[in-house]
C-alpha cells in the first residue's frame, strides 16, 4: 500500500507539473529554518527514505534521470553520498533542454512562497546545498550562488564534467530531510514529515 501511495503522489506531481511545484505547502506546516552544514559522520549501505523520495520526485516532476546515490563506506573523504543523504539528478549542462529543467527547479526551490518565506520549497525539502554547473548554492548562506570548483581540480579546464557537476545536479540533504522528517514529505511519504 505504501508503494502505491508514493507512486500516486509522484503521478500527481507529474500531472501538476513544475508550475505547481512552488505551491507545495507541507500540509500547512510552517517552513523549516535554513539547514546548517551537517557533514557525513556515519555510513549506510542504502539511501535514506527522504533522499529516495526526492530523487524520484525530481525525475517524475521535471524529467531527467538519476536519484539517490550511495557510495561505499571505504575510501578517503567525507560525502553525504556515504550516509544516504545525496541525490545526483542526471542533467547535461551542455543541453539547452536540461539547463531549462535545472533553472525551473532552482527557480521553484528558491522562490518566495505566498507567506513571504524565501526559498520555501528548498527549506521544506531539507536541502543543505546544491551543486550544479560550476555553482554552489548553500542553505547556510540562504542559497546565494557561489562559483564552485572541486577541491580535486586545479582549474576548470583540467576538471571533468562530473567534478564540475555539469553532467548532474548534486543535492545534499539535512539529516531531517534525508529521513523525510521535514514538511515537504508530509504528503509524499506517508507516515513521514513533521
Amino acid at each position: 500500500m505504501r508503494a502505491f501511495l508514493v507512486v500516486a503522489a509522484l503521478v500527481a506531481a507529474t500531472v501538476a507539473g513544475p508550475a505547481a511545484v512552488a505551491d507545495v505547502n507541507g500540509g500547512g506546516m510552517p517552513v523549516e529554518d535554513y539547514a546548517s552544514y551537517d557533514p557525513q559522520t556515519g555510513c549506510t549501505k542504502k539511501p535514506r527514505v527522504g533522499t529516495v523520495a526526492l530523487g524520484e520526485w525530481l525525475v517524475a516532476t521535471y524529467g531527467g534521470a538519476g536519484g539517490a546515490v550511495n557510495r561505499p563506506c571505504s575510501g578517503a573523504g567525507t560525502s553525504e553520498h556515504k550516509d544516504g543523504r545525496a541525490v545526483d539528478w542526471v542533467l547535461n549542462a551542455e543541453r539547452p533542454a536540461d539547463r531549462k529543467l535545472a533553472r525551473a527547479f532552482l527557480r521553484a526551490a528558491f522562490a518566495t512562497d505566498a507567506d513571504g518565506n524565501q526559498a520555501a520549497l528548498a527549506r521544506r525539502m531539507g536541502i543543505m546545498y546544491v551543486i550544479w554547473s560550476d555553482h554552489f548554492y548553500p542553505a547556510y548562506r540562504q542559497f546565494q550562488p557561489e562559483k564552485y570548483l572541486s577541491s580535486s581540480c586545479r582549474s576548470k579546464q583540467k576538471c571533468s564534467k562530473t567534478l564540475r557537476h555539469r553532467d548532474h545536479m548534486h543535492i545534499s540533504l539535512s539529516r531531517a530531510g534525508a529521513k523525510a522528517l521535514t514538511s515537504f514529505y508530509v504528503d509524499l511519504v506517508p507516515g513521514r514529515g513533521v
